[in-house]
């Protein structure tokens, strides 16, 4: 699919039978706040299939001047409140936002860069953060302590995410000291070094921040596993099995000194002497969107398209990776397109919204997504202009919603995980 109308509206078009193509769920065209009071749910989307935690936020009824107001009324209203609060706010949009939602941004950026751009705001009383829960967390991680942060709709989640709750990582922690031990090496190295992808919990930033371990974003992993070999003989990896091991194998680890941590299994699922032998211990967890894409789908687009250039973000399984002619975080697939000389082709593997909008920023290429399935990450789809426009109504007059707040015992140990990464330098010996 090459149409570069906004995802939403791809959808309604697609559900009408006014435009060929598929979504993964008909629930796609339902606003949002219809799953709000149903049973937990990551919502309709890439992860709706995922299991979902008891402990997940949920979201309470937007009132229902939101849920019925128009898209113009919205639009009118989000202004007007933007216009009243200035500089008192910052809006901050993931790239996977909707689009009706990232035009009243004013920083769009992924996860890290997002968390460094509400760093940079200290002149705003409140952080409204159209992304999700963990985003949130370490938005209110950085800001300063009387700054609030708000997300518009608690339930906006990542199954990622909680696929690594802190219970199941102790326990897990418990177990490799058990047979590793405590005690470093001769050269001072710890047995092992946690290591969590940025897509995780305060809490689980915490846990790594309390154990000598530190956090990653997608563009710097192999600059933080640097990190990691050089204090540790080996490193436990979550939640994100394929980003660890596709970055552990680009620089040069074996995949049978990779095992696979389940924390519903025994042992992990594996034994002893595979753990003694492992350099990356890889947790059993995933991104649902990155997963639909396929070897397949990269020859596909090869043979419609000779000469397009694949590039998929490093969360996709390793044989997508191994396929496609690059792979990168979503900042180096944007800087990548906006360096193309004009006339480019791009097949990308990442999620549809920012395709969807770089195929609009740039029509002097063809850019589209890998999976002509119309199927958005389900939590990040759960933010709607309704709620953006409540919260920051809700500011005007002097009444905060949604705020997230990380506790001090939580995010002192986690700003000392973050920091490590800050101080982290790549190798300038090693390929880029």
């Amino acid at each position: 699919m090459t149409t570069i109308a906004s995802v939403d509206t791809t959808i309604q078009l697609i559900a009408s039978g006014e435009l060929d193509g598929a979504t993964c769920t008909p629930d796609l065209v339902e606003a949002p706040w219809n799953f709000d009071a149903a049973p937990p749910s990551y919502g309709p989307g890439a992860s709706m299939a995922d299991p979902i935690p008891a402990f997940t936020p949920r979201q309470g009824e937007l009132p229902e001047e939101y849920r019925t107001a128009s898209a113009d009324e919205l639009h009118t209203r989000i202004l007007d409140a933007k216009a009243a609060l200035g500089d008192r706010v910052a809006v901050m949009g993931h790239f996977y936002q909707r689009d009706e939602v990232v035009q009243f941004a004013d920083f769009v950026g992924d996860s890290f860069q997002l968390a460094n751009a509400a760093k940079a705001r200290p002149e705003a009383e409140a952080i409204v953060f159209c992304g999700v829960h963990f985003m949130a967390e370490t938005a209110d991680i950085v800001s300063r302590p009387d700054q609030r942060v708000i997300l518009p709709n608690l339930a906006a989640g990542c199954s990622m995410a909680d696929m690594a709750d802190l219970d199941s990582v102790q326990e897990c922690w418990e177990q490799l000291e058990e047979l590793y031990g405590t005690e470093p090496d001769a050269a001072g190295r710890a047995p092992v070094i946690p290591v969590t992808y940025m897509n995780s919990s305060a809490a689980l930033k915490a846990f790594c921040g309390e154990h000598g371990g530190i956090v990653c974003t997608s563009s710097n992993a192999a600059t933080v596993l640097e990190w990691a070999f050089e204090r540790g003989q080996r490193v436990l990896f979550f939640p994100d099995q394929h980003l660890g091991r596709n970055t552990a194998k680009a620089m040069g680890v074996p995949l049978e000194q990779m095992p696979l941590w389940n924390p519903r299994k025994a042992w992990g699922g594996t034994d002893e002497q595979t753990l003694q032998d492992a350099r990356v211990i890889l947790w059993h967890g995933f991104c649902s969107v990155h997963k639909r894409f396929t070897v397949g789908q990269i020859e596909n687009a090869r043979a419609e398209f000779p000469g397009v250039r694949v590039i998929v973000h490093p969360e996709c399984p390793m044989d997508v990776v191994d396929a496609a002619d690059e792979y990168g975080s979503t900042d180096y697939i944007v800087k990548a397109i906006q360096a193309a000389p004009a006339g480019s082709t791009f097949a990308i593997g990442t999620e549809i919204n920012l395709v969807q909008r770089l195929a609009a920023q740039f029509p002097q290429h063809t850019i589209f997504c890998l999976d002509s399935v119309v199927c958005p990450c389900s939590t990040m789809y759960r933010i709607h202009p309704g709620y953006l426009a409540w919260v920051l109504e809700g500011l005007v007059r002097g009444e905060v919603y949604n705020q997230v707040s990380v506790p001090a015992e939580v995010a002192e140990p986690a700003r000392v995980a973050l920091e490590r990464m800050l101080a982290a330098r790549p190798d300038t010996t090693m390929a880029a």
